[in-house]
């Protein structure tokens, strides 16, 4: 049985969608039960001022996935990959345990996107600009 922060989280989702031009992307998926997580990353200053989220999976994982996103939101980098699945589940008040691996696969999802930010620091700004239209191709190709 889900806690009423599951549901919570569930059924009023927050932060979802896309980032346009973001500066970083998480992106990780589970091939045993087909969850796939995507999170987008607005950095300032080394500073998360805006995380969305696109999920594809079961209940637990569109709450997770909002969760990792209002824990992240507003943190230093250093701080917000501190944040684990346990975190995770912790903060949904706990997650039944064969739903504990989407709760890994947000926190996984958050360090994705921030050693996509860390790979992407030695970019010049003409291979920026490129991976926002390159961005910006695929979600027009949906």
């Amino acid at each position: 049985m889900y806690s009423d922060k599951v549901m919570e989280h569930f059924n009023n989702p927050r932060n979802v969608g896309e980032i346009e031009n973001p500066d970083a992307v998480g992106e990780v998926g589970n091939p045993v039960c087909g969850d796939i997580m995507k999170l987008f990353l607005k950095i300032e200053d080394n500073i998360i001022t805006d995380i969305k989220f696109k999920t594809f999976g079961c209940g637990a994982a569109v709450a997770t996935s909002s969760m990792v996103t209002e824990l992240a939101q507003g943190k230093d980098l250093e701080s917000a990959l501190e944040i684990t699945n346990e975190t995770v589940a912790e903060a949904l008040d706990g997650l039944p345990s064969q739903k504990m691996h989407c709760s890994n696969l947000a926190a996984e999802a958050l360090q994705e996107a921030i050693e996509d930010y860390r790979s992407a620091g030695d970019d010049t700004e003409e291979s920026e600009n490129q991976k926002g239209q390159e961005t910006k191709k695929t979600v027009e190709a949906k």
